[in-house]
C-alpha cells in the first residue's frame, strides 16, 4: 500500500544513500509502458527506443508487456537486447568502422534475434552487404529518410529511391523499409506539432508508393521519436518508436501537455554548501547530470524559487531568496530537464517502492562495448 504521508518521490530513510543518485519507479515505468500501448493501439506496432534507459529490467517489463520489438543506438545497447531474447533489434544507427563486423558477429552469436540497421550511403551499403556474403549470411537493413532534422539520412526522392533500390538488389541485405526520424520537431501545441510531421511525412509516402509500384517491397514503416509519437500513431501502417516516454523528463513533461506520461525518475541530490548569501551549491554537477542545456538543468522540488546559475563537474549553485533552511546535508530532489545523457552517468539505478529502494538496476549499456 503506497505511503501517502510522504511525497511520491521521496525515500522515507534517505540516510544511506549517497548523493547524487538517480532513483527509477517501477510502477511508474509500467504505468508508461500501458500509456504507451494505448496511444499506439496495439503493442506489435511500438518499437520502443532504450537509449533512455539502457537497463535489462525495463526492457523485460516491456517484453512482459507484449512489446517484441526494439530500438537502439549502439552495438553494446544490442547486444544488451539480444541477451533479453528480444525478437527483433534494429540498430537505429548506421554501421561503420569497426562496428560493421561486430553487428554481424552479434547477429551469428544470437541467432534467434533478428538484427537490421540503417543505412543512407551506398558505400556503406556495399561495404557491410560484402561483409555479410563474406560470412555467409544476410543482415537486415532500414533506409534512413532525412525528413528535416539534417542528422542523419538522405532526402526522400530520386537518390533514396535508387539507394533502396541497391538495398533491394544487394544478396547479402534484406530491405526490410524505410525509417524517418523527426525529432526536430518539438512544437508545443499538438495541432501545430502534427501539421509540421503530416508535412514531414508526405515525401515518405510517396516514396512508399513508388517503390510499391515497382515492385519494390516496402515491408516497414518506422516513424518519429517521443514528441511525434501520438501523431505517427494516427497513421495506419506504422511502427513507433518512442523512448522518453518510458522515463519521462521535466523538458518533455513540460513542452508536450497533450503526453500523459508520468515521470518516472529522480534525481536525489544534497547541499553541500552556502558560499555567500543567497547561494546554495548542490552536489549535481556535469557528472551527475546532462550539461548540454541551458538553465535550468533540474526541476527541484520544492525550490522552484531558485535559480540555476552556475555549473562545474561536482557542483551546481543556486541563487535562492532565503536560504537560512537550506543547510550543508538537506536532501533535495528533482528532475532532470533531459534524462537520457542523465542516466549513462550512473552505474545503476536505484528502484523505489513505496519510499524504499528495493533493488539495484545496472545500467548495462551504459559504455560503448559489452562482449562484443
Amino acid at each position: 500500500m503506497a505511503d501517502h504521508s510522504i511525497p511520491w518521490y521521496a525515500l522515507k530513510e534517505p540516510g544511506n544513500i549517497p548523493s547524487p543518485a538517480l532513483l527509477v519507479y517501477p510502477d511508474r515505468v509500467r504505468g508508461n509502458i500501458a500509456k504507451m500501448i494505448e496511444i499506439a493501439g496495439d503493442a506489435d506496432r511500438l518499437r520502443p527506443h532504450i537509449k533512455t534507459h539502457k537497463t535489462a529490467e525495463i526492457i523485460r517489463m516491456q517484453q512482459e508487456a507484449g512489446i517484441r520489438k526494439f530500438k537502439c543506438a549502439t552495438i553494446a545497447e544490442a547486444e544488451l537486447l539480444a541477451r533479453c531474447s528480444v525478437e527483433d533489434i534494429l540498430l537505429a544507427y548506421q554501421p561503420v568502422g569497426p562496428d560493421q563486423a561486430r553487428l554481424l558477429e552479434l547477429q551469428e552469436a544470437f541467432p534467434e534475434s533478428r538484427f537490421s540497421a540503417l543505412l543512407d550511403d551506398t558505400a556503406t551499403l556495399e561495404s557491410l552487404g560484402g561483409l555479410a556474403l563474406e560470412r555467409g549470411t544476410r543482415l537486415g537493413v532500414f533506409l534512413d529518410l532525412n525528413v528535416g532534422m539534417d542528422r542523419t539520412g538522405i532526402a526522400p526522392g530520386e537518390k533514396a529511391y535508387a539507394m533502396y533500390r541497391a538495398m533491394a538488389d544487394h544478396p547479402g541485405l534484406e530491405a526490410r523499409g524505410l525509417h524517418a526520424y523527426d525529432g526536430h520537431l518539438r512544437h508545443e501545441d499538438f495541432a501545430q506539432r502534427k501539421q509540421a510531421s503530416d508535412k514531414a511525412f508526405k515525401p515518405v509516402e510517396a516514396l512508399r508508393d513508388r517503390l510499391g509500384s515497382e515492385g519494390l517491397a516496402v515491408p516497414e514503416i518506422i516513424a518519429g521519436g517521443s514528441p511525434t509519437f501520438p501523431v505517427h500513431a494516427l497513421r495506419q501502417g506504422v511502427d513507433l518508436s518512442p523512448g522518453t516516454t518510458l522515463l519521462w523528463d521535466a523538458r518533455y513533461g513540460s513542452s508536450f501537455p497533450d503526453m500523459d506520461f508520468q515521470h518516472a525518475a529522480v534525481l536525489l541530490s544534497r547541499v553541500v554548501s552556502r558560499p555567500a548569501p543567497g547561494k546554495v551549491c548542490l552536489d549535481l554537477g556535469h557528472k551527475a547530470i546532462a550539461p548540454e542545456m541551458d538553465f535550468p538543468r533540474v526541476s527541484l522540488f520544492e525550490w522552484e524559487h531558485c535559480t540555476q546559475t552556475g555549473q562545474s563537474e561536482e557542483h551546481l549553485v543556486l541563487e535562492c531568496a532565503d536560504t537560512e533552511k537550506m543547510e550543508p546535508g538537506r536532501v533535495v530532489y528533482g528532475i532532470p530537464m533531459h534524462i537520457c545523457p542523465t542516466v549513462a552517468k550512473y552505474p545503476r539505478l536505484l528502484a523505489v517502492e513505496n519510499g524504499e529502494v528495493t533493488d539495484a538496476w545496472e545500467v548495462a549499456a551504459r559504455d560503448y562495448q559489452l562482449t562484443i
